[in-house]
């Protein structure tokens, strides 16, 4: 009898905590509903300021099969315009896109912010998984039009951003970056240290989104060393002041470099690699790495280089912002998190 009323309970206490860690963030502007649509392929529907006004609406999510495309498989395209309340300024926003079957490449104002699957010749499904792609602010036009537009190709069976509830979402009780480093990174697979200096050049280096996993890019099934790499030029705000490099959560191991100097490393990247990304859980860490004075050059462009080791399943810089944020901002995050922690009840930490 007790085992009986065990497993419905603990099904219910589960359910109960999936919807209280949905919590963590807020839906600013519903994407569901009526969506520009045209099968085929063209990556100047990608653009802005592409005339869509002959395409067709389509619902989303639902499949492309349920709307008159039966038995379509291939390629097609997705364009919703939308305006953003400046009242929403100063957020963290997330581009929920729920399922897409198979493949996808999301563009938000001519800006790729998001990619899983692999597109045809090498092709790779990605149809399980939920896509949650981050919307850097500085890509937003507030008040005015702004256009997102989805590429997707589908082998088989059903079609399309089927399933889940669309939207862009405000993320709660993440750091706010004074400098958003989201979006496109250079990326190469194998090992070289000369990688990490500022004057390398990186020119015929691949492209890929952070943050996301590289094996949603076109890198299935890699374990191994890869480098990430990405130039900026520091804001003049942020001159003089103490910063710290904020890279989200990385699978498995890093040391993380500028202009050439390493600021920061989690885990034994050169050591006993297994022993440090199961038992020290290193892939399920914020890297925050405190900047030394006088690394960073003022009115020039700096560099970001990013050595990782991936020990087996997914790899890469895959969740949480990526950028640069003043010492005080980010010493005042982590207070709050512990006064957080110290007033969690039992439920709190259970579902946690």
């Amino acid at each position: 009898m007790r085992i009986k009323f065990f497993l419905p309970a603990l099904i219910v206490i589960m359910g109960f905590g999936w919807i209280l860690n949905g919590q963590d963030r807020e839906k600013l502007i519903n994407l569901n509903g009526s969506w520009k649509f045209s099968i085929g392929d063209d990556m100047d529907w990608s653009k802005p300021d592409y005339n869509d006004r002959a395409w067709e609406y389509i619902k989303v999510p639902s499949s492309w099969e349920d709307q008159g495309y039966n038995g379509y498989d291939g390629y097609a395209w997705y364009r919703k315009h939308v305006k953003v309340s400046s009242s929403y300024r100063g957020r963290n926003y997330e581009l929920d896109l729920g399922q897409i079957d198979d493949v996808d490449q999301v563009f938000f104002n001519g800006h790729m912010i998001g990619a899983s699957g692999i597109f045809p010749p090498n092709y790779s499904s990605a149809y399980y998984i939920k896509r949650l792609y981050y919307l850097p602010e500085k890509y937003l036009n507030f008040d005015e039009d702004n256009v997102i537009a989805v590429r997707v190709y589908d082998s088989q069976m059903v079609g399309g951003i089927t399933k889940g509830d669309i939207g862009i979402f405000e993320k709660i009780n993440f750091l706010r970056l004074d400098m958003d480093l989201n979006g496109l990174w250079k990326f190469k697979t194998g090992d070289n240290l000369e990688w990490k200096e500022r004057i390398f050049d990186d020119k015929n280096w691949d492209k890929i989104i952070v943050p996301n996993y590289w094996e949603t890019q076109g890198y299935s099934n890699y374990d191994g060393f890869t480098w990430y790499r990405i130039n900026f030029t520091l804001p003049d705000n942020l001159t003089n002041k103490k910063l710290v490099l904020i890279m989200g959560k990385i699978d498995d191991l890093d040391e993380t470099y500028i202009n050439g100097t390493l600021v920061g490393a989690t885990g034994d990247i050169n050591g006993n690699k297994n022993i440090d990304f199961v038992k020290l859980g290193a892939y399920n860490k914020i890297r925050g790495y405190y900047i030394p004075d006088g690394i960073i050059q003022a009115n020039k462009e700096n560099t970001i280089a990013v050595r990782v080791y991936d020990g087996y399943r997914d790899g890469g810089i895959y969740n949480g912002h990526v950028g640069i944020l003043t010492q005080e901002k980010y010493v005042q995050y982590w207070k709050n998190q512990k006064s957080k922690s110290k007033n969690k009840s039992f439920w709190d930490w259970f579902f946690d």
